[in-house]
């Protein structure tokens, strides 16, 4: 893992995301290396040529800009984070997530996380202080293997629903987002999973897989050598028509309502 410095504009930038004002993004790059991460958009302009997965820059001037423009945009949702993971490895060392945190605690704007990191439970300090919090899981299947092949460098998933554990016991609102769901393979542990979660979150995302920003070829070659049974369905339903996820939509929306899970498909 290659990790570097760099200076940013700007810490809390606006967000397209549906019921999101502001993200903040205290890393450039992602050392969890999803193998369907979509931000890998960014080596259009960050890293070029070089692995997503294989770099991570830590932002050495986003305190500072903090202080400057928390006071400017305390009344909008804020998002940790939209491109990279707030709570990756290399934060443990940083604790850049953190220091953030800290800063904005000041003004108490609504804060939501969403992470593939345990990491998190260390800062339920800072966290637990803010009067609208949320935090969020991202768990696309119950089964190790498949996160060790598509998510290598995040938690296990255990450790991600202890976490969604820990935060509901504490109170706090929490959700899980089950996305992206890959063909065939997070549907095989579906019911299992939401079993799992119906006690612990106050939500769930659910969205699909999108094929863009280049992530295909890095899927399809986790599929080949780890799935190459289901190779070719996998590929089909997870082309823009298919249909497959119209009928996958269908059916987790059952097992959501059987279970009384308040929930939001994306797609």
């Amino acid at each position: 893992m290659k990790i570097g410095e760099t200076i940013c504009k700007s810490i809390i930038n606006s967000s397209s995301i549906e019921g999101i004002d502001y993200a903040v993004n205290p890393y450039l790059g992602c050392s969890h290396g999803c193998v369907y991460c979509y931000a890998r958009f960014m080596t259009r302009w960050y890293h070029k040529g070089e692995e997503w997965g294989t770099f991570v820059d830590v932002k050495t001037n986003a305190v500072e800009c903090m202080k400057k423009e928390a006071y400017r945009k305390k009344n909008g949702v804020i998002l940790f984070s939209s491109v990279t993971d707030a709570y990756q490895p290399i934060e443990r060392k940083t604790q850049l997530t953190r220091n953030l945190l800290e800063v904005l605690q000041e003004y108490d704007p609504p804060i939501q996380i969403l992470t593939k990191s345990s990491l998190i439970q260390r800062d339920v300090d800072v966290l637990e202080k803010f009067s609208q919090l949320e935090v969020g899981l991202t768990i696309i299947s119950l089964d190790e293997n498949v996160r060790k092949n598509f998510e290598p460098g995040a938690s296990p998933v255990s450790e991600r629903i202890e976490t969604l554990k820990k935060f509901s016991e504490l109170g706090i609102s929490t959700y899980a987002f089950i996305g992206p769901l890959l063909p065939f393979v997070s549907e095989k542990d579906l019911e299992g999973l939401l079993n799992n979660l119906v006690d612990k979150v106050n939500r769930v995302i659910v969205d699909r897989l999108n094929i863009k920003a280049g992530n295909w070829v890095s899927i399809e070659k986790t599929v080949v050598e780890n799935y190459p049974e289901i190779y070719d369905v996998f590929k089909e339903a997870s082309e823009t028509n298919s249909k497959y996820y119209g009928y996958l939509r269908n059916k987790i929306k059952l097992m959501l309502n059987d279970r009384s899970i308040p929930y939001d498909i994306v797609y």
